[in-house]
């Protein structure tokens, strides 16, 4: 919220229960639609390189293939949970893009971001969501814009 403020940037504090974890889930509780509730998923380069944060709707499945392009890598993979932790310092369902601008991490945002003036990202703990304009968003985060995801219930990829 700090950053937020610092680059004046207009913002609003959406609060749910923080034993929910699951963006979807978020999305019902806060009756807001699916595809403007935004997680944050934490992706590793296979060659070693720093993390890559990747924000995609509650309601898209990430395409390893996808990412891995947009960063220009030759593979990439999910983070697991306890890893995600460890590197990030936050816990998997308050892990967001904002809280993290210090790592200067790639942080990549959905296209489909795009088709709305305003997205809910993690404030950087579970329990809260910030509502933020995303151009001012992608700003601030410096984050590239790249379709990175499909529809839940399409066919995953295991490894890209």
């Amino acid at each position: 919220m700090r950053l937020l403020e610092q680059h004046k940037v207009p913002y609003e504090v959406v609060e749910f229960p923080d034993s929910l974890r699951d963006a979807e889930e978020i999305a019902e509780v806060l009756g807001e639609p699916p595809d403007t509730v935004y997680k944050t998923l934490v992706v590793e380069p296979e060659s070693g390189d720093k993390p890559i944060l990747v924000m995609i709707a509650s309601d898209r499945q990430l395409d390893l293939k996808k990412v891995a392009v947009a960063a220009g890598v030759k593979k990439v993979r999910m983070a697991a949970h306890k890893d995600a932790e460890e590197m990030t310092g936050l816990k998997v369902g308050g892990i967001g893009a904002l809280a993290l601008t210090h790592k200067n991490w790639m942080t990549i945002l959905d296209q489909p971001a795009m088709s709305h003036q305003h997205i809910l990202v993690s404030g950087g703990q579970r329990g809260v969501d910030l509502r933020v304009p995303v151009n001012m968003l992608m700003v601030v985060v410096r984050a590239r814009l790249a379709e990175v995801s499909r529809p839940a219930g399409d066919t995953p990829d295991q490894d890209a």
